[in-house]
């Protein structure tokens, strides 16, 4: 199990404490540092089962700066979000775990960190 955190923020602290607490075996990609590419977002969307701008972060000075709020939201849109969330990691919202059994799950709450531990084999 992977998780994507910014160590600033208190959602992803609060998620990094469940995984600790369950004794979970996990990696912590600190995704400003390293920003995902756009084909690592796309599979991270394809496991979430959501488009990019279901995980962006519109309240982001960099999304003000961009007009993102404004972009259209369909199929042919998909890549220009894919790039600016790849150029500016800001815009991607935290923490996202991507679990073994090839799901993931953006987990803002405690309830979604446990159901990641679920589908992950060995921290059930």
């Amino acid at each position: 199990m992977e998780i994507w955190i910014n160590p600033d923020c208190s959602k992803c602290q609060s998620a990094l404490s469940i995984l600790d607490a369950e004794h979970a075996q996990y990696t912590v990609r600190h995704y400003l540092e390293q920003p995902p590419t756009t084909a690592e977002l796309r599979e991270v969307l394809d496991r979430l089962g959501l488009e990019p701008w279901h995980i962006a972060r519109l309240g982001e000075p960099v999304a003000a700066e961009l007009g993102i709020a404004e972009w259209p939201r369909d199929a042919s849109s998909q890549d220009r979000w894919l790039a600016a969330m790849a150029a500016h990691p800001a815009l991607i919202q935290r923490p996202i775990i991507t679990a073994e059994d090839g799901t993931a799950a953006v987990a803002r709450t405690p309830e979604a960190v446990h159901e990641a531990l679920k589908r992950t084999p060995g921290n059930d």
